[in-house]
């Protein structure tokens, strides 16, 4: 491609015109014709590294200010400027998909796995980028970030262009609309799910942590927001694009009423446009009640009629990690979940508690190096519904996991629930199902989807708690 080509006229410069080969914000991956964009990351900063490049044969270098080098071109925003770059090089694939994209702390992994299902159900090829695995149509593609980087996220819009994709809906971090990861993408629909305490390791405030959340309301044509939480209601307030109430708790335009849980699922009344429709979601669990109340209210705003959409959400499958039931053969269950801040565990504990005829029994530990002030506040909403806790690790990373306990621990000083602390995950797993008794409920929050544990030095082994309890059922 040519550079002014790739440039779409969007910056003056002296650089000559000239084929670009590739392009990236790596340094090691510079190779002779790309164009190298210099981004500052959190370790390194790609203007160090821009004179190096060019030595190594690149056509130019976008910098954010004079480097004094030849073959430079000066942006405002170079992390920016990259996804506009990125975009341009597959001739913007973000401009022929219906794009459907969903923020907040918790549910943004079901209702977007919701969406899909609905859509795919009703006759749209659609493709999903999300947490635990990235989707065009039917096949399936790993993913390590839950929003990919600039490069990837426009290289995999291209693949699902290309492969007959009509509609994509995704999970949007906020990690990736600061890093402006999704370039120049613009969403048909946006949906806000709720705003508690997370990343606070990396956004510093829940002030900065909600602007930027909010970024992406700021290209949508339509906002669907969960004004049942005060974040929600904030940014219904604030933003100024088509825009919706979501509710679970009381009137809306689109509300859920009259909800009742089961183990096999939830019953409740859809109700939209003054009409009150009975619905069944296969999902059990109070917390997918807006789940589904916001994919259904997505996909009818995408123009697909009602009856479809009630139709198709009737027989949609469960995400793995969320809400999951294991198979135990036992007369006590298990269900893996991937709760891993305060309010998630909180959803979780009270969902299930509604229909526990016996004890309900919860598992957890807390991420290392990762905001040390949710752990103590995760260990009160455990003790909030769980007639029992079984404290643990979980991924620890570099720090030590008793020291991480010990950040739990503070949070059961005043409450009045038996608990253990068995450091080994594995053995913590053993020790739940050891106790188990009839018609009790095991609940293993934090690893969710995941079939890992993240060890000092960033080690991965390989654990699946699916296989754990496996095992542990056969000790018994």
């Amino acid at each position: 491609m040519k550079l002014y080509d790739l440039l779409e006229n969007k910056i003056q410069t002296k650089v000559p015109d000239c084929d670009v080969l590739g392009i990236t914000d790596d340094s090691r991956k510079v190779q002779k014709g790309w164009l190298f964009v210099c981004a500052k990351g959190e370790k390194f900063d790609g203007h160090e590294f821009a004179g190096k490049a060019l030595e190594n044969g690149a056509a130019a270098i976008v910098t954010d200010h004079d480097l004094g080098l030849e073959k430079q071109i000066i942006v405002e925003n170079t992390r920016k400027f990259y996804g506009e770059l990125c975009a341009s090089w597959f001739n913007h694939p973000e401009r022929r998909l219906k794009l459907i994209g969903v923020t907040g702390t918790n549910g943004k992994t079901t209702t977007t796995k919701l969406i899909k299902e609905i859509l795919t159900k009703c006759g749209h090829k659609t493709g999903l980028i999300g947490t635990i695995q990235n989707e065009i149509g039917d096949e399936i593609i790993k993913t390590e970030n839950t929003t990919p980087m600039a490069f990837e996220f426009m290289e995999l819009l291209d693949r699902m262009v290309k492969s007959g994709c009509d509609c994509a809906v995704m999970e949007v971090s906020s990690f990736a609309l600061v890093q402006h990861r999704i370039g120049p993408a613009h969403f048909r629909i946006a949906v806000f799910t709720n705003l508690t305490q997370d990343h606070l390791d990396y956004h510093g405030t829940m002030e900065e942590y909600y602007k930027a959340k909010r970024m992406l309301f700021n290209i949508c044509d339509l906002a669907l927001i969960n004004t049942d939480d005060e974040y929600g209601k904030r940014l219904f307030e604030e933003i100024f694009c088509d825009k919706y109430s979501l509710s679970t708790q009381g009137k809306a335009d689109f509300y859920a009423e009259n909800i009742a849980l089961s183990p096999s699922g939830t019953n409740y009344d859809f109700c939209l446009y003054g009409e009150s429709i009975p619905v069944f979601v296969p999902i059990p669990g109070n917390f997918n009640v807006f789940n589904s109340l916001a994919a259904m209210s997505a996909c009818i705003k995408l123009g697909i009629p009602k009856e479809k959409v009630i139709s198709a959400m009737a027989s949609c499958r469960g995400v793995k990690g969320r809400c999951e039931v294991i198979p135990t053969g036992k007369d006590f269950s298990v269900i893996c979940d991937y709760a891993h801040t305060p309010d998630a565990i909180e959803n979780i504990l009270s969902s299930v508690k509604g229909y526990t005829k016996g004890r309900l029994i919860c598992l957890f530990g807390c991420g290392g190096n990762r905001d040390r002030t949710k752990r103590p506040k995760m260990a009160k909403a455990a003790a909030k519904y769980a007639d029992m806790l079984v404290i643990t690790s979980d991924n620890p990373r570099d720090e030590k996991p008793g020291d991480i306990i010990n950040d739990i621990l503070e949070g059961l000083n005043d409450a009045n629930v038996p608990y253990e602390v068995v450091e080994d995950r594995k053995e913590a797993i053993f020790f739940a199902l050891k106790t188990a008794k009839k018609d009790d409920v095991i609940v293993l929050a934090g690893k969710g989807h995941e079939d890992y544990q993240v060890l000092a030095g960033n080690e991965h082994i390989h654990f699946d708690e699916r296989e754990i309890v496996a095992q542990g059922l056969k000790l018994l």
